[in-house]
């Protein structure tokens, strides 16, 4: 059994966001839709004080409130542990966002799409490239580049990363990166007070 984890090494994030730019080009978003966002926050003070950049994306919760919210069955869990939305079956509710804790859901607006920097070009690559478009009024977010993931290849944001601040791998094999690292350096999820049981951790 696989079941994909991504751990976020806060000592090597530099916030230079080269991985939220490569989710940009990956999935196609519209210029208001971001998968990944990278935050940022000041520690200590004057003289010593230092940035910390904490990055942030769907954490693919094993037990996911926004699959449990869902009216229409569009969020369901795979078996590896990635949590989809299926567009033909969402019906826009945001039942969905308003349960993540996390705020990592966005909605489709027309009018998003129409605008996209990316222009229809790119839109049209996309849609050739991942055999579907994203439909305006549905519901969208992470799902951990489930198509490069299935390919063998690495998340987007994880092959862009320079400094290795992201480790995606298999939280089932021990001996696996993020394993390693969640057991060594006390690797804790977001927000665990929400009992979501994330597969995303944070070391610093």
């Amino acid at each position: 059994m696989t079941t994909w984890a991504m751990v976020f090494d806060l000592k090597r994030c530099i916030g230079c966001n080269a991985c939220v730019v490569a989710c940009k080009m990956e999935n196609a978003l519209p210029e208001d839709v971001f998968f990944t966002r990278t935050f940022v926050i000041e520690v200590g003070a004057f003289p010593e004080v230092r940035r910390v950049y904490i990055p942030t994306l769907c954490n693919q919760c094993q037990d996911a409130p926004c699959e449990t919210a869902c009216p229409s069955g569009a969020t369901e869990s795979r078996a590896d542990g990635i949590v989809m939305v299926d567009q033909d079956k969402c019906i826009g509710c945001s039942a969905c966002a308003v349960a993540c804790p996390y705020d990592n859901r966005s909605q489709l607006t027309q009018e998003a799409l129409d605008g996209s920097y990316f222009g229809p070009g790119q839109q049209a690559a996309f849609e050739l490239t991942r055999g579907e478009r994203w439909q305006a009024g549905t519901v969208t977010k992470c799902d951990f580049c489930s198509r490069r993931v299935d390919a063998g290849q690495e998340p987007a944001c994880v092959a862009s990363c320079p400094t290795d601040a992201r480790i995606f791998g298999d939280r089932d094999d021990p001996d696996s990166a993020p394993s390693r690292l969640i057991r060594q350096r006390n690797g804790r999820p977001p927000m665990p007070e929400k009992n979501t049981r994330p597969n995303v951790f944070y070391v610093d």
